[in-house]
């Protein structure tokens, strides 16, 4: 008589991972294979996290590798097994943490997977920007070689707002052009930005001193509105790979008509999570093509990048699994069944 091998249970159904991010395991790494060779099913979803469409697929999910989309109460509703949000990547702004306290579940999130690919990308902006990359193309293109002189970037000075880890990792990139860099923070631990020669200042003093101004910072605070963009200087870059919501964009495209403010280099807009495509940016308008420079919230989708966060949101999912401790804890706003760390 033929017996069930003691370690096939085949009682036991396979954990489902639900996986919402748009480049989970898109990269070099089979994340997907690792997470089906640990044992679990992994099924995809919208990455807009559409209620209606994640819905059949929240029912059964016990981890939930979470991408941008939001991730609500009602999300956590329709999620009756699950037990692992982890985000993929550092920010968790769009996941409700109360709620998901509320529900006793685990979050985590990828600190530090992308803050290379951000920090190239910002550079790559400060640089296109003040060398008129993106004009000049366009013009040999329609067969005008005509060269307006620009600045190199080594001889200005660069202020940086926000010095964690991008912040950080982006002084560290200007340090090689020779750039001058003052910085903004209010939390810096002055010893962490010392060595990178940073001047660290108040956001006014930034302002008024820099030739460009990188944004880093983060929550959800305007920072530049029309009373901060009065000390900008006329010829100044403003280069944002952080969160729309960082700047005042009708005031920065009024800033920029009238020649206070020379240019604006950013990976993010408030309107492209604009789901009916209604809202329209005012840094979109015409009479500005040649005083912006946008691209697609495509800051951290390199290939190392995308394998890093996607290995840190695994990681978490087969310790979960395994009854393992799980690496990058959010801390949530109330305490989690199992202890102050939220440990299984």
């Amino acid at each position: 008589m033929s017996k069930t091998p003691p370690d096939k249970d085949v009682s036991t159904p396979q954990p489902v991972v639900l996986a919402t991010s748009r480049s989970f395991s898109s990269g070099d790494l089979d994340l997907a294979g690792e997470l089906a060779a640990g044992g679990c099913r992994v099924v995809t979803g919208p990455a807009d996290h559409d209620l209606r469409a994640l819905r059949p697929l929240l029912a059964e999910a016990v981890a939930w590798i979470a991408g941008t989309g939001p991730v609500t109460a009602e999300h956590l509703d329709a999620a009756p097994q699950l037990r692992l949000v982890a985000r993929y990547g550092v920010g968790v702004d769009a996941v409700d943490l109360t709620a998901a306290a509320a529900r006793g579940l685990l979050v985590t999130n990828t600190p530090g997977a992308n803050t290379g690919a951000v920090a190239d990308h910002a550079v790559a902006l400060m640089l296109a920007a003040l060398r008129d990359v993106t004009a000049g193309d366009r013009g040999v293109r329609a067969g005008r070689w005509t060269v307006r002189r620009t600045r190199q970037l080594g001889g200005l000075t660069v202020g940086i707002v926000g010095l964690g880890r991008i912040g950080r990792e982006v002084a560290a990139r200007l340090q090689g052009f020779g750039s001058t860099l003052l910085g903004h923070d209010p939390w810096v631990d002055l010893a962490q930005v010392a060595a990178l020669g940073v001047e660290v200042v108040g956001l006014d003093e930034l302002v008024r001193r820099s030739d460009v101004i990188t944004l880093h910072a983060p929550g959800e605070e305007v920072l530049v509105d029309a009373r901060l963009l009065g000390h900008v200087r006329p010829d100044a870059i403003l280069v944002n790979t952080a969160r729309a919501t960082l700047v005042e964009e009708s005031a920065l495209a009024e800033a920029l008509r009238h020649g206070r403010l020379r240019g604006y280099a950013a990976d993010v807009l408030a309107t492209e999570s604009d789901p009916s495509g209604a809202g329209v940016s005012p840094l979109l308008a015409d009479d500005l093509v040649d005083r912006t420079l946008f691209t697609p919230h495509a800051a951290a989708q390199t290939v190392e990048a995308v394998d890093q966060m996607g290995r840190g949101a695994v990681d978490a999912v087969l310790a979960l699994v395994r009854g393992e401790p799980l690496p990058n804890l959010v801390r949530l706003p109330t305490t989690v069944p199992g202890g102050p760390d939220g440990q299984p």
